[in-house]
């Protein structure tokens, strides 16, 4: 059930109700599930990560000769969520020539694969979905200094995957390339939105985390993984390498890419990071999404802000769902482990919203990429 929120902001905007029914519609495709390692050619900075490339899962619509097998998500003997069943490595379903591509963006110290509940759904609506571990900032490794501070750099990887798959011998002639968009979660929301043009502030942001009024997202739960590493350098200019401060001098570029045409961004994250003229740029169609419960990206100063900045954007609020509500579902020996990404309010239905978010993904892409670019 949708209704009319929001007014205030001049968006169009739809609250929706976690304890609304699943929508009823079937998926029509098989999932697969395959990874792809892209090194991109040209030279770059990678953050000081470990892995000096993009280490990228990518769901897509399989040919249903082969059978989708369950999984979870994890370290083997310590799985965390519970997975979308997926057939490995089958083929691309021949139902179609080709079919939309989105590129997904995963949050500070996540993973592609912890935001598998939305990416496996779109690929069962007949989308090819990639998701990159961001360097020096995913789960899978340790957390940089530089892959935390450098977020403007993220839009520059999602756009290598870009290339990465359209150059793929097995999905590149398939992906219809007039229908391109983005979806990222929290820090990928961000990120989705510099694909689609915004540019970072970051002296603005800077200066809301040192005023009286700083908030929870000048200061992510994730920073913690940083500071547990005692050879980590202090975070202080003096400390910077060359690279590093190359990046910072372009922190205020564009980062559009023009392939994109439309983003979903889902909880976004360093609202505080954007100004009056940072989404001057942003002229394809974008969706905005969040819960009201969300404590971490805290939503005056992020969705809604961002909203207000953006009078042409929709924008859904979801009833009492937090800000880890839109990562996988955990599995029951998670839940005490890690409270704070697993347990949500009373009330709030996990899989529910996923599917609901889902749908309000689907629904939004159908219209914003439409089927013969109509």
């Amino acid at each position: 059930m949708f209704r009319s929120c929001c007014a205030a902001l001049g968006c169009s905007a739809a609250l929706f109700w976690a304890g609304a029914a699943v929508p009823a519609d079937h998926a029509s495709w098989h999932v697969g599930e395959a990874t792809r390692v892209f090194h991109p050619a040209v030279a770059r900075h990678w953050r000081e990560a470990r892995t000096q490339a993009l280490v990228t899962t990518i769901w897509y619509p399989a040919d249903p000769a082969r059978p989708e097998v369950a999984h979870d998500i994890g370290a083997p003997g310590h799985r965390l969520f519970h997975g979308h069943p997926a057939a490995v490595d089958a083929p691309l379903s021949s139902a179609r020539a080709t079919y939309p591509l989105l590129v997904l963006s995963h949050g500070t110290g996540g993973s592609a694969d912890s935001l598998d509940w939305l990416a496996s759904a779109l690929a069962a609506e007949g989308y090819i979905v990639a998701g990159t571990n961001h360097p020096g900032n995913n789960a899978l490794e340790p957390l940089t200094r530089d892959g935390f501070m450098l977020w403007w750099e993220r839009a520059t990887d999602a756009s290598e995957v870009l290339d990465g798959v359209l150059a793929d011998p097995m999905l590149g002639p398939h992906v219809d390339r007039d229908r391109i968009g983005a979806v990222g979660f929290s820090l990928g929301g961000y990120t989705v939105l510099e694909l689609a043009g915004a540019r970072t502030n970051l002296a603005a942001f800077e200066r809301f985390c040192t005023s009286p009024e700083a908030d929870a997202i000048c200061h992510p739960p994730e920073l913690a993984r940083l500071h547990e590493d005692p050879g980590a350098p202090p975070l202080m200019l003096a400390a910077l390498s060359p690279e590093t401060k190359a990046s910072q001098a372009r922190v205020g570029d564009s980062y559009r890419d023009p392939r994109i045409k439309a983003v979903f961004a889902i909880a976004p994250a360093l609202g505080e990071a954007f100004d009056s003229t940072s989404l001057a740029d942003v002229t394809i169609p974008v969706s905005l999404l969040a819960g009201m419960a969300d404590v971490t990206a805290p939503v005056d100063t992020n969705i809604h802000r961002i909203a207000g900045l953006m009078p042409k954007a929709s924008i859904t609020m979801v009833p009492r769902a937090s800000h880890y509500t839109f990562l996988d579902t955990c599995l029951p020996g998670a839940m005490e482990r890690l409270a704070t990404i697993c347990k949500d309010d009373p009330g709030v239905d996990r899989d529910v919203v996923h599917a609901q978010t889902a749908q309000r993904a689907v629904d939004f892409f159908a219209t914003a990429l439409p089927a013969g670019g109509a």
